[in-house]
């Protein structure tokens, strides 16, 4: 076996992994040339901040790009809880206000569309793979009374602090690159009012500062009620496979 070989079966271990990041190289693709359009078409040639990738629906793109080389274990499996949870819910959330959604260019408009789709679909093919992975590892025990805990809560929690962090650093791109035009990555920037459905309803009672902090925590606890559905396929998955077996 020679070296290119080697390095592609040792990161690429599975269909999933092949799968996985050539959905992330296609995003990649598609986002360099959304921003080809919005900066030398839309823009005239200046580029346009308000549209700089890093939303939470930019960051699975990032996910998918260096998921073969995290390794199996607790990075694979926080990057797959991530895209279970975080991802999924920013793809089903768009859609109860489409109006981020639409560009002023038909094609953008599509690529949007087609975006968040794919990020549903991600978020459930993530799922699946998980699911797929904790049964298989723990397959001599699939019926024992230990197993019934299996579902680990370790990977959410470091999804939920990737999370935390890309907001952090969502900010700091916020308060750093605002001079050069509008930008609010993950709509949390303080010198703009929340946008966000439900949460700019907040700013006339509670302030802006406070509107976004709310929104970040209701962020975290849809990932957590996600994982808490993911938690409950797990279950009836194991129970059907046990009567199955009687």
């Amino acid at each position: 076996m020679n070296s290119k070989d080697h390095f592609l079966a040792r990161h690429f271990t599975c269909v999933s992994d092949t799968v996985f990041f050539f959905c992330g190289i296609i995003m990649l693709a598609s986002e360099i040339w959304k921003q080809l359009v919005l900066t030398f078409i839309v823009g005239n040639g200046t580029y346009i901040w308000w549209y700089f990738p890093f939303q939470l629906c930019s960051i699975p793109m990032y996910v998918l790009l260096v998921y073969p080389w995290l390794g199996r274990g607790i990075p694979q499996s926080s990057a797959l809880t991530f895209l279970m949870c975080y991802c999924l819910l920013g793809g089903i959330a768009v859609f109860a206000d489409t109006s981020g959604l639409h560009y002023p260019l038909a094609r953008l408009t599509l690529h949007s569309y087609l975006w968040h789709i794919l990020l549903i679909t991600l978020g459930v093919g993530a799922g699946c793979v998980y699911l797929h992975r904790i049964f298989k590892e723990n397959r001599r025990t699939l019926f024992s009374h230990a197993f019934t805990r299996a579902f680990p809560l370790r990977p959410f929690l470091f999804s939920t602090l990737f999370y935390i962090i890309c907001c952090l650093i969502a900010e700091c791109l916020n308060l750093s690159l605002d001079r050069y035009g509008i930008i609010n990555m993950f709509y949390i920037n303080p010198d703009y009012k929340m946008q966000q459905i439900v949460f700019r309803d907040l700013i006339p009672a509670f302030g802006n500062t406070a509107a976004i902090l709310i929104y970040i925590a209701a962020t975290i606890l849809g990932a957590s009620l996600l994982f808490l559905v993911w938690d409950l396929i797990f279950r009836f998955t194991l129970r059907f496979r046990k009567r199955r077996t009687h």
